[in-house]
């Protein structure tokens, strides 16, 4: 055991040092354009994209979600692609990139906030691969034990997120994972098309406007935005490393999302994870397809556990990293024991709400009024709260509440009664538009109205 963890300790320091929130140095940056690719890739797919492509049946039609689908893909992975750019260019993670614009001080709110989400999504992510675990246990050993197997995958993607993004994509993801989850999704898909029969001509129930389906897909790009650059500063300069983040992820995200809406068509699948968990296991054939299917979800727990230890530290920069990523693994457990899979939909829409219009803020500072280049001097330097960066954020908040109401029936209503006292439709589905693409551009146009000396 001392010698294997003296290797482990070598392979650690060699390839996945924990640089912290200072720039990744120009000798560590080693991932390609193909090894981001597969990272994004894995990480666009997993249960929990099914679970949410679940959700657009039946209340859309089959070629209705197909589109949603497409749509909220191309757009949602467009800024997922600027911020993994701008974290190659600068060598930082995405919450320090705030810092130029919302001051050093400022960017601790975003990043608490981050942080609250991705130990959510850990616990979520937790909960779905205990229970599938445990599932997978049942049918192929006869054991069952849903705390024994949630105990062992928040080992195993703790673990992982100890090592780094470096280790799980070449020793990880490129040597195994990535051809595990292939094979798997390729047989699921199979047996997926085989059975779906006459379900193409589904005709939808109209419950779900198409825009606000497209906002469905379009969160989960954006629950990444937060994340992209904590990966991509490890991008080999002129790498193509944009472009294999966008097609990867892309991808991957349009296909689970569309298996998600086919499993619900051809089986009449929950939208939760044990339902599309036991309609795989009714198509595909049984525990070990989820078994292999949990290869790929656990990479999903690795990137929350890992930029949840990172986002801390743009608050706390001396706290050990490996330590972080323990403790968030630790919390993550914890809450999973009492997960529910209620209310799964309003959160996303909530991650939505606070990500679209944060980052349309960023985006418009980064690229227009700086033309793509912060440089360490303009991301490091004192400073406090910059104030009026933070207007433009909170009014396309305001705007996507206001076209798709999230959060606790108390806070709905009170805001519902708030814009009927000023005379406005609430919520405002007759736009047509949804509520990410209002929200991103509000914050982005206000974002560049800004005086220059309220961001710089």
């Amino acid at each position: 055991m001392a010698r294997v963890a003296e290797r482990l300790e070598k392979i650690l320091q060699r390839e996945t040092p924990a640089w912290g929130i200072r720039p990744v140095p120009p000798e560590r940056r080693n991932l390609g354009g193909l090894d981001l690719a597969v990272l994004w890739f894995d990480l666009s797919v997993g249960l929990l994209v099914m679970v949410t492509g679940a959700l657009l049946v039946p209340a859309l039609g089959t070629g209705r979600a197909f589109l949603a689908i497409g749509v909220g893909t191309l757009i949602g992975c467009v800024p997922l692609a600027l911020v993994a750019l701008a974290g190659e260019r600068e060598g930082v993670p995405t919450m320090v990139l705030l810092r130029p614009v919302l001051g050093a001080r400022g960017s601790f709110l975003p990043t608490t906030l981050n942080v609250v989400q991705l130990v959510g999504w850990t616990a979520v992510e937790f909960w779905a691969m205990g229970e599938i675990a445990n599932v997978a246990s049942a049918r192929l050993f006869g054991f069952e034990s849903r705390v024994f197997w949630l105990a062992a995958v928040a080992v195993v993607c703790t673990a992982l997120a100890i090592g780094g993004p470096v280790l799980v994509v070449r020793r990880w993801l490129e040597r195994f994972g990535i051809y595990v989850l292939l094979g798997t999704a390729v047989w699921i898909t199979v047996e997926v098309l085989r059975s779906s029969g006459a379900i193409w001509d589904s005709a939808g129930r109209g419950e779900l406007p198409f825009w606000l389906a497209v906002d469905l897909v379009i969160v989960m790009p954006v629950s990444w935005l937060p994340l992209a650059a904590d990966y991509n500063r490890f991008a080999r300069p002129g790498s193509r490393a944009t472009l294999g983040t966008y097609a990867g992820y892309a991808a991957g995200n349009a296909w689970f999302y569309a298996l998600g809406v086919l499993l619900v068509l051809a089986t009449g699948a929950s939208a939760d994870a044990l339902g599309i968990g036991s309609a795989i296991v009714g198509l595909a054939g049984g525990g070990v397809v989820l078994v292999a299917l949990l290869v790929g979800e656990s990479d999903n727990a690795f990137a929350d556990i890992y930029s949840a230890a990172v986002s801390t530290q743009n608050v706390a920069s001396d706290v050990p990293q490996r330590g972080l990523a323990v403790a968030v693994g630790a919390l993550g457990f914890l809450l999973a024991l009492a997960f529910t899979a209620e209310r799964y939909e309003q959160f996303l829409f909530l991650i939505g709400s606070i990500f679209v219009p944060l980052t349309a803020v960023f985006l418009a500072d980064y690229f227009v009024r700086n033309r793509g280049r912060y440089g360490e001097a303009a991301v490091f330097e004192p400073s406090g709260v910059r104030w009026l960066a933070f207007v433009p954020w909170g009014v396309g908040f305001v705007v996507y509440q206001w076209c798709v109401p999230t959060g606790p029936q108390g806070w709905v209503d009170a805001v519902g009664r708030v814009f009927d006292a000023v005379g406005l439709p609430f919520p405002l589905f007759g736009s047509g538009l949804g509520a990410s693409l209002p929200s991103f551009v509000v914050a982005f146009a206000l974002a560049l109205l800004l005086p220059r000396r309220a961001t710089r």
